[in-house]
């Protein structure tokens, strides 16, 4: 059975509400946006543009962890950590050593498993797009990331970067990573919640985001990764409009104040 959002454990549960929190206020805490499953709850708590850790009934999952790695003290020690490519925003070794502990796993696409160490790599399972691995009662699917406009296509060339499709009994997790609303994106089904990017020249519009998420219709979706180049940070009020009531959007305190410009 596919979750819907009365199963929503949050406040702000109305269709196609925006859920926002002062950034101090959630930061301080931790705070998350809680979500059940057939399998237990799942919190969400967004760190920093594209990072963010879930707290699962299988395990803590960080995913794309960078920056310092204090951000992430006062959370469970990382269960998997998943790596979607190998840019600076998304993989650094240096918080990856100091976060990835005794039994963590690693869930990396072959470029960033190239790169690592070897005591990060004896740990590390690469996932080339199409592959799928099973970590426990969770599965995982590694779906094409990449860009598709002319002129950006070096940054996310195709068949080199992964978004992940994570899967906990009824509870369907897409996380993009940088990706343009690409065919892939657009044919997937049954995804309860999403991680989108958008931001220019590197990814996407969020008016192609949000018409990519009308399409694979997910319950919920947070827009992240929004901060660009150049006037191409995207508005994520602007993309919850856009979205409407094909999904209710969630506001994460990505960016401390000031960041975005």
């Amino acid at each position: 059975m596919r979750q819907t959002r009365r199963t929503f454990l949050a406040t702000a549960s109305a269709v196609g509400a925006v859920t926002i929190l002062p950034f101090q206020a959630r930061a301080a805490a931790h705070s998350g946006d809680m979500f059940e499953t057939d399998m237990g709850p799942v919190t969400v708590h967004p760190v920093a543009h594209a990072s963010f850790v879930m707290e699962t009934p299988a395990g803590t999952i960080f995913s794309d962890p960078v920056g310092d790695a204090a951000q992430y003290d006062g959370f469970p020690d990382a269960d998997l950590i998943l790596i979607t490519h190998e840019h600076g925003d998304h993989y650094n070794e240096e918080t990856l050593t100091a976060l990835t502990k005794d039994g963590t796993q690693l869930i990396t696409n072959p470029a960033v498993y190239d790169m690592l160490p070897e005591a990060l790599k004896a740990k590390a399972t690469s996932l080339a797009n199409g592959d799928s691995h099973t970590w426990g009662d969770v599965g995982i699917d590694a779906i094409p990331a990449y860009n598709t406009t002319e002129g950006r296509e070096n940054f996310h060339p195709q068949g080199r970067d992964n978004g992940y499709v994570l899967t906990m009994g009824n509870f369907r997790t897409y996380i993009s990573g940088d990706t343009e609303d690409i065919p892939e994106m657009r044919a997937l089904t049954d995804i309860t919640l999403a991680f989108v990017c958008m931001n220019l020249p590197f990814t996407m519009e969020a008016s192609a985001a949000a018409d990519a998420v009308k399409e694979f219709g997910p319950s919920f979706v947070y827009p992240y990764h929004y901060r660009g180049r150049d006037g191409g940070t995207q508005d994520p009020e602007e993309f919850a409009s856009l979205v409407g009531d094909a999904a209710e959007v969630k506001m994460g305190p990505w960016y401390k104040p000031g960041e975005l410009g």
